[in-house]
Order: structure tokens, then sequence, then C-alpha cells
């Protein structure tokens, strides 16, 4: 569970500094950047999916990413050092995070 924080608190630094609009105010903020977004993803997102399961389907599952944009930007509007200039920076944030977070708990698995 800690090393996956810790993957977590990683991509979202390393969004920081390849995606523009999004800000990171260093490691503290990162990592409970991270504990929010893995507790949104593990609470919210199931119950919101399971909501817009038509418009879900009438998209072929694309709008699991407007979903998962929506919950990375809500999780910058209340984190204190942590900023999300918009929805596309966090469309492409969601979607770093996401794939670097995989790979990085792939490659610990």
């Amino acid at each position: 569970m800690i090393s996956r924080v810790l993957i977590g608190a990683l991509a979202l630094l390393l969004a920081a500094n390849f995606i523009p609009g999004i800000e990171v105010m260093g490691l503290y903020t990162a990592i409970i950047a991270a504990l929010i977004l893995g507790l949104l993803n593990m609470i919210v997102r199931p119950v919101l999916i399971v909501l817009t399961l038509p418009v879900t389907i009438l998209t072929l599952g694309l709008f699991t990413f407007v979903i998962n944009a929506a919950l990375f930007w809500f999780a910058a509007s209340f984190i204190e050092g942590f900023a999300v200039a918009g929805f596309v920076p966090a469309l492409l944030g969601s979607i770093f995070v996401s794939i670097v977070s995989a790979i990085g708990n792939a490659l610990i698995s």
C-alpha cells in the first residue's frame, strides 16, 4: 500500500514536470494528493461509473476518461499546493498518472 502511494506521488511529480497546467509544490503535497486521489478512485469513481453507465456505453467507454479527469481536477481544488489549470491538463494528467502508476506497480509486483 505504501509503495503504491509513493508511486502515485512520483507519477504526480512527473506529471507536474511534463504537463503544463499542473503544479505540485513538493513531495509532501504529492503524497497527500496521491492518497486523496486513491480514496476518490476507490470510493467515488465506482459510483460515478454506475450513475453514468448509459453515457459510458454510448461513448464505448470513453466517458471514463472524463470521470477520471473530473476526479483529478476535483482533488486539486481542495488540496493546498496541488493545482490544475483546467479540464485539458486534468485529462492529460489523469491519463499520465494512470499510465505511470500502472507501469510502476507492475514493476514492483
